[in-house]
């Protein structure tokens, strides 16, 4: 895997050479270290859901609201066009001064 970002903080000094030592015994970079720790921290933290469940959750929150909207009307959005011109010509009508 090519590395193309670059993240940098600032830490205390105890910590950098703790865990600069910890690369060290495990024979790796402290880079590679850090790649593994968050990688491992992402991955178990409670919040942390692959794409797919995210998805399907969203999915079965919004199917518990299909047909919760009702109008009384089955026909209304079949006849919007014919109900905004009906409407337009009365208010049209109202404003002509006679």
């Amino acid at each position: 895997m090519n590395k193309t970002e670059v993240y940098s903080w600032r830490m205390e000094p105890g910590l950098k050479g703790a865990l600069e030592q910890a690369a060290r015994t495990q024979q790796t970079s402290v880079a590679r270290l850090l790649d593994q720790i968050v990688s491992a921290w992402l991955t178990s933290e409670p919040g942390s859901e692959s794409d797919v469940k995210v998805q399907i959750r969203l999915q079965e929150a919004a199917a518990s609201t299909f047909g919760t909207i009702r109008g009384g009307d089955p026909l209304r959005s079949a006849q919007v066009k014919q109900r905004v011109r009906s409407r337009l010509k009365k208010r049209r009508a109202a404003q002509r001064p006679d």
